[in-house]
């Protein structure tokens, strides 16, 4: 199936190392926490290992990347290339364009556009970035947030990279709340629609709304007291996208429990079917 796709978070536990971002409120800049395990894959050998197992569209974390710097990100390039794998989104992680606080605002924005420059040099076709943090509904929040991914936007079309955003974080946790910070964006903003990432009341209301314009589908499913996949559910929420026209590629999403790549290969079946 060639709409097939994967993101780094889905093999999280394989991976050796995470860097994650967060704010340092003292300092006033972002600061990085090392997590680490005594074995894995790194970054630059996941392409082949999801090619092996036929899956042709990767989306990588920022926080899965061992260094920002140029040489390793084209050091990347090279293995989507070798392994034949499209590199669909550099999946930014970190930012807060939301924020109230103009220091912290700014900071982030440049930070993204920092990451922009490395999915340019790791041959990434566009990345995500998250909309804010503020709560929904936050007019102002939701404001600041739009004029910073018109800025990022634009940077990322000077350096041949979409910039995409998602329902992810507090935002865009509403229907109403997430629709407002598209509009304002303007239409050349699209998004990654995460079926995660919905309130259960308005999942399909959600979907309706983001499936048109959807950038990727993040299909991660729901999961029974005793860790089966509701496979309806999963199937119903595909079938809606499908239903108004969606051509977007479907990313796995898993985080549970258990063995990581039978987790995968079982919403990766229930994907392929029909499609």
């Amino acid at each position: 199936m060639s709409r097939l796709s994967i993101s780094s978070w889905s093999t999280h536990r394989l991976l050796k190392t995470s860097l994650w971002t967060a704010w340092d409120a003292r300092k006033a800049t972002q600061i990085t926490h090392v997590e680490s395990r005594d074995s894995g894959l790194t970054l630059l050998e996941l392409p082949k290992a999801v090619a092996q197992r036929g899956i042709r569209v990767l989306e990588a974390c920022h926080f899965h990347f061992a260094s920002d710097d140029e040489a390793y990100a084209k050091e990347l390039r090279h293995a989507f290339e070798d392994a034949g794998v499209a590199f669909h989104t550099l999946l930014i992680d970190y930012g807060d364009l939301s924020s109230p606080d103009g220091v912290r605002a700014a900071s982030d924005e440049a930070f993204i556009r920092k990451w922009i420059d490395v999915a340019a040099h790791a041959g990434a076709a566009a990345v995500r970035v998250v909309a804010g943090e503020q709560q929904a509904g936050d007019e102002e929040a939701i404001i600041r947030s739009a004029a910073a991914l018109r800025r990022l936007y634009a940077y990322g079309q000077e350096r041949g990279v979409r910039v995409v955003t998602e329902n992810f974080r507090e935002l865009t946790e509403t229907v109403a709340s997430w629709q407002s910070v598209m509009e304002h964006a303007g239409s050349e903003i699209t998004a990654i629609v995460d079926f995660g990432n919905m309130k259960p009341e308005e999942k399909e209301q959600a979907i309706r709304y983001g499936a048109p314009m959807a950038y990727a589908i993040h299909a991660k499913p729901e999961y029974s007291s005793d860790g089966v996949i509701d496979e309806a559910e999963l199937t119903r929420n595909l079938a809606i996208a499908d239903e108004l026209g969606c051509t977007a590629p479907i990313s796995v999403i898993f985080d549970q429990e258990g063995d990581v790549w039978e987790g995968i290969e079982q919403i990766a079946a229930i994907v392929a079917k029909g499609r």
